[in-house]
């Protein structure tokens, strides 16, 4: 009788410390535009640019560092990326000009891009040593890791500029590398270099980050002046489909991303659900500050429910292996959060206003986590660390379109007829993700225990 083997609980801590690096960045600058504009005599529209930065940064590189991460093992990604990551820190905490600064965040970006798909590489890859197909556990473990962050990132910046001022929000970024330096190089296997190394798709990752540069740099201020941007996303989307029909060993396998509709439909729920998320994100704490009248603390703390709940619900369906229902639920729930907003008032009693914040963060719990289960069983394992780094990519598309929706619904400020507005938007937004996700019968096998 063949005992089966565990999965090795000491990759744990560089997997879920090397993936929580881009939400914990993306997080405390929040609190520290403000004393960066002071410091550099810079306006918000200038300052905006540290948190785009980092946006465009990590949706271009994630499928590409990911796809490198299916070429050359996850090791060697790792800690180059947690190399990149110490050297952006130091850039940072010393930049002399606000330029500079955004150069640091780029290069954040770009560095913080290989912790999650190396991640989901070693959760295949120990997967098929142990013949554990559905390691729900470490999935679970993945996903509250990066809401946690997610959640304490602007506290825990608010501590850090309290300590030394906003340079302590990059300096910090130097011991987190060293310790996944460390984790890394202890823990992590080394592994075999593909024969697709020596066919590096250049020209199509080229390709590929042009199109959605340009795709990124028009949602952030779409208008009739913008209108070359799309132009050029365009023509480069039409040179990277040519360019991966014809190479031998493409950056994106398009006949076998076509082919596989399920991995199709699950990145369009990510970019149906990130966009509802994040625009409820941005629009309901505008809306909390200026038609309501709260102040910036206490809108905080009505978004605490949200968080608090998604963490929960994760924590506690993270284990059940079946995709479905938390989708379903997710997207029933979505919409009543959804219509929710229309019920609201500038004098709506806090009592609702949390409900509201509670009622959305079920989804958040339920969806995220389903999308990332249904990509684990859907994806090729041959690339799973570019098709992890796609699902990023369509989440960071969700936020630019959310950011979008935002500017063009509360452009007259964030008063109450905005946010109803801004809440059709996003009705629109549920139904369809529960229109891709009703009908989907792949969903049934996804999750499934072996």
């Amino acid at each position: 009788m063949t005992t089966r083997q565990a999965f090795d609980r000491g990759l744990l801590p560089p997997m879920i410390l090397g993936a929580v690096l881009n939400p914990i960045n993306s997080s405390m600058i929040a609190v520290a535009l403000v004393p960066i504009g002071v410091a550099f005599g810079a306006p918000p529209a200038e300052t905006a640019w540290l948190v785009s930065a980092l946006y465009l940064a990590t949706a271009v590189g994630q499928p590409v560092v990911g796809r490198l991460v299916d070429v050359y093992g996850p090791r060697r990604l790792y800690l180059a990326g947690a190399a990149l990551v110490g050297v952006a820190g130091l850039l940072g905490a010393l930049a002399p000009s606000l330029g500079v600064l955004i150069a640091a965040r780029v290069l954040l970006g770009f560095g913080t891009c290989a912790g999650y798909p190396a991640a989901m590489y070693l959760i295949r890859s120990e997967s098929e040593r142990t013949g554990h197909d559905s390691p729900g556990g470490v999935l679970t473990a993945l996903a509250v890791a990066s809401q946690t962050v997610a959640v304490i990132g602007p506290t825990l910046g608010g501590l850090l500029i309290g300590l030394g001022g906003w340079h302590m929000t990059f300096s910090v970024n130097v011991p987190l590398s060293l310790a996944c330096l460390v984790l890394g190089a202890l823990r992590l296997p080394r592994t075999p270099v593909t024969k697709a190394a020596g066919r590096m798709d250049f020209a199509g990752v080229a390709l590929f980050a042009a199109t959605l540069t340009a795709l990124l740099l028009f949602l952030m201020s779409p208008g009739a002046g913008s209108w070359y941007l799309l132009v050029l996303a365009v023509a480069a989307a039409a040179g990277l489909a040519v360019r991966e029909l014809r190479a031998a060993e493409p950056f994106i396998d398009l006949r076998l991303l076509a082919g596989n509709r399920p991995l199709l439909i699950t990145y369009v729920r990510t970019l149906l659900m990130f966009t509802v998320s994040y625009a409820f994100l941005y629009g309901y704490t505008q809306w909390l500050e200026e038609a309501r009248g709260l102040s910036p603390a206490a809108a905080g703390l009505l978004l605490l429910p949200m968080f608090g709940t998604g963490i929960v619900v994760s924590a506690v369906t993270g284990r059940n292996p079946a995709v479905r229902g938390k989708l379903v639920v997710g997207a029933a729930t979505q919409l009543v959060g959804c219509a929710m907003l229309l019920l609201l008032n500038d004098n709506s009693a806090v009592w609702l206003l949390a409900a509201v914040a509670v009622v959305v963060g079920i989804p958040q719990g339920l969806v995220g986590l389903a999308n990332q289960n249904a990509l684990y069983h859907q994806a090729d394992p041959a690339r799973m660390g570019s098709s992890a780094g796609l699902l990023r990519t369509f989440m960071y598309l969700g936020a630019m379109v959310a950011s979008a929706a935002n500017g063009a619904f509360l452009s007259d400020g964030a008063d109450t007829g905005g946010l109803r507005r801004l809440a059709v938007f996003m009705l629109v937004t549920a139904a369809l993700f529960l229109v891709v996700t009703v009908p989907d019968r792949a969903l049934r096998q996804s999750g499934a225990e072996q």
